[in-house]
Parts: C-alpha cells; structure tokens; sequence
C-alpha cells in the first residue's frame, strides 16, 4: 500500500506540474493585448484539461479500488457462509451500482468543465 501511494504522489506530481515545464517565464515583458488574450485563452483551456482529468482519473482509481474492497469482502462471506449467497450478491450488486454511479457522475463534472466553464 505505501508504494501505491508513493507511486500516486509521483503521477500527481508530474500530472500538476507537465504543464509548467517548457513554457518560457515572461517576468517584465509586457506583450501586446492580443497576445495576452490568446495566452490567457491557451492557459485556460489547458487548466480545464488538466482539472477534467485530474477529476475523472481520481474518480476512477477511487471507483475500482472500491469496487475491489466490494468484491474480495464479498468473496469471503460467501467462503465463510455459502447458504447467504444470494443475499450476499444481491447486496454486493447494489453497492457496485452505487459505487459506479459515482464514478458516471464524476465523468459528466468533467466534461461539464471542459465543455461549460
């Protein structure tokens, strides 16, 4: 587990931080208004890519983690008392749902960032 989350810090890291890399820093220039429209456009739509993503990647790692804990505490119960098979799948198949569901709607937050905002 902790290098599950050593490796996360590292993706987060360069996921936050690939955009500033390459981009040359304009201290004391003062562009032209046009330029600085068409800058300020770029960064925007880059900062709604990356929130879309950040969004919807964090989203999905949460889900099947999730869904995994759903699935493996499930499996047990069943190995430990075969006779609540049903109720135990019945259960595991709402809280899948549930879990999924969250999921869906942090897909449609993102799209609404990049397609609304």
């Amino acid at each position: 587990m902790k290098r599950f989350v050593k490796y996360f810090a590292v993706l987060l890291a360069v996921v936050l931080f690939a955009g500033l890399i390459g981009k040359p820093v304009k201290a004391y220039a003062a562009p032209e208004e046009t330029a600085i429209t068409e800058e300020s456009e770029a960064n925007t739509t880059s900062a709604k890519a990356y929130a879309a993503a950040i969004a919807i990647g964090l989203a999905a790692a949460a889900g099947a983690i999730a869904m995994g804990v759903v699935i493996s505490k499930t499996a047990d119960g069943i190995a430990r008392q075969p006779e609540a098979e049903g109720k135990l799948r019945t259960t595991m198949m709402l809280g899948l749902v549930f879990v999924e569901t969250v999921v869906i709607y942090a897909l449609i937050v993102a799209i609404l960032v990049v397609f609304v905002l």
